[in-house]
């Protein structure tokens, strides 16, 4: 017998108009949590059009793998996105040239790609972290995504990226971000009207990819004079990696080259997703270690035994163990994504529910993170959860880097540059102190302390009382 579709609660407190709109950009995560309290699947209104958010992670799951025919990526998230950065990995509708471009870029993300760039990103995160002045008060955030960035550029682009276009990335990426969240949250109407903001956002757009085009044409012409030699230095060796050259290296030599709309498409899509996650991630992970003196130190003992005084090498990240449970903690606690949409191409049920087809369909790895009946006491930091005798009983519930086709294909990357990071700060200074008031995550992209300030110290001092602010906690070896 067919028994009829669950019917779907609608999320109270919706305003004409607008619908949940204030909501998602006054209080997102606490509107969110209370999401879970209505039932696997509820319906709110953006703006006066419904989305259906999944509250289950294993409804969630069955859409993105089981399912993921049904369900495309799109939706608002998306379509704003798209309109900005063009058809880059993370943006390109489902299809056949989703799956081309994904095969295309899938060998720039291999082990042997990455481990030989692990060297020449180590070099050019300590030169950045060792020039921060000892005791100065830092904005955490910030510092993380200039470093990130600068790492990546270095995998990328390779390690001759002229000084000029490297600084001009720095000034104009924190910028475009900002101006993207913004685009994203406001109606589209309003983003295509001509107000100063406007054409200010899509002046800088235009400039990044006039820079990502000087960028490619320096990869391509300062390692080989001959470029028939390097597409058949590369035919010959998979894994060929000329001293200097970056990732992208990997698309300028292969048969089926892209147009130069789809180099800028990709690089913005590889750029914004490595800063804006990675960031972040690094920025709550250094957080944590302020208020937590027993942790950083088991990070100090694990540091020492892997690596003694040298610097961490590729071959050290499978070896970091403790360091990975901290970061995967990190991520779980504080998103960083917090919202994303699929778009239903037809009719579909979920749970018993039916899902009308063309609707949003809104699936949030914040809220999976928290769920408390996976993980015990969600709003503590606990880095053990992720030890192996414990960490299958939450896998399911980890959506951070996505699942099924659409899983973030530079996953192993993320995970090699903030192990890289992390430990190099480490490794770089003994003490650091908390020096902000306690930083509260605020939904944009991805969940961001809205402020968190630290001051670094060479040499560890007494580790200072907390206050009840948690400010002026020192954290020494």
């Amino acid at each position: 017998m067919n028994l009829p579709p669950t019917s779907i609660p609608t999320a109270p407190g919706a305003l004409p108009i607008i619908g949940h709109s204030h909501r998602l950009a006054r209080d997102s995560l606490p509107f969110m949590r209370s999401l879970r309290d209505y039932g696997p699947v509820v319906r709110i209104r953006i703006g006066p059009t419904p989305a259906y958010v999944l509250t289950d992670p294993e409804l969630a799951r069955r859409m993105l793998v089981t399912d993921a025919a049904h369900f495309l990526k799109g939706g608002r998230v998306f379509d704003a996105l798209r309109a900005f950065f063009g058809n880059g990995i993370a943006t390109i509708a489902d299809g056949d040239a989703h799956l081309h471009n994904r095969r295309r870029l899938q060998p720039m993300f291999n082990r042997a790609h990455i481990a030989a760039r692990t060297d020449p990103m180590v070099e050019q995160v300590r030169a950045l972290v060792s020039s921060w002045g000892e005791g100065q008060e830092r904005d955490v955030y910030a510092d993380m995504n200039e470093v990130t960035l600068a790492a990546f550029l270095t995998a990328l682009f390779g390690t001759n990226l002229p000084d000029h276009l490297a600084a001009e990335f720095t000034q104009l990426m924190p910028v475009i971000m900002r101006g993207t969240i913004r685009q994203t949250i406001l109606p589209s109407w309003v983003t295509r009207l001509p107000l100063p903001a406007n054409r200010a956002h899509e002046a800088n757009l235009r400039r990044l990819r006039a820079i990502i085009d000087q960028a490619t044409d320096h990869a391509r012409g300062s390692h080989h004079a001959d470029p028939d030699a390097a597409v058949s230095a590369a035919r010959d060796c998979p894994y060929h990696t000329q001293r200097g050259e970056g990732l992208l290296q990997t698309l300028l030599t292969t048969e089926d080259l892209l147009s130069q709309q789809q180099l800028q498409d990709e690089v913005i899509t590889l750029l914004v997703g490595a800063i804006e996650t990675t960031g972040t991630t690094l920025a709550w992970a250094l957080y944590e270690l302020s208020q937590h003196d027993e942790i950083t130190a088991r990070l100090r003992t694990e540091l020492d035994a892997v690596c003694g005084e040298r610097p961490v090498r590729h071959e050290d990240l499978d070896r970091l163990l403790y360091i990975r449970q901290v970061l995967q903690e990190a991520i779980r606690k504080y998103g960083p994504v917090w919202l994303t949409t699929r778009t239903a191409t037809r009719t579909v049920g979920l749970g018993g529910h039916r899902i009308p087809a063309g609707s949003d369909v809104v699936w949030s790895p914040y809220l999976y993170q928290h769920d408390p009946q996976v993980f015990e006491d969600p709003e503590c930091f606990d880095p053990d959860r992720w030890a192996p005798e414990r960490a299958k009983e939450a896998r399911n519930s980890f959506l951070a880097f996505g699942a099924g086709r659409r899983q973030c294909i530079g996953e192993a990357f993320a995970w090699a540059e903030l192990t890289i990071i992390l430990a190099t700060i480490l490794q770089t200074w003994s003490a650091f102190q908390f020096t902000s008031r306690t930083p509260q995550p605020q939904a944009v992209m991805t969940v961001t302390p809205d402020m968190l300030t630290m001051a670094y110290y060479r040499r560890a001092g007494p580790v200072a009382e907390a206050g009840s602010d948690g400010r002026n906690r020192r954290i020494g070896r």
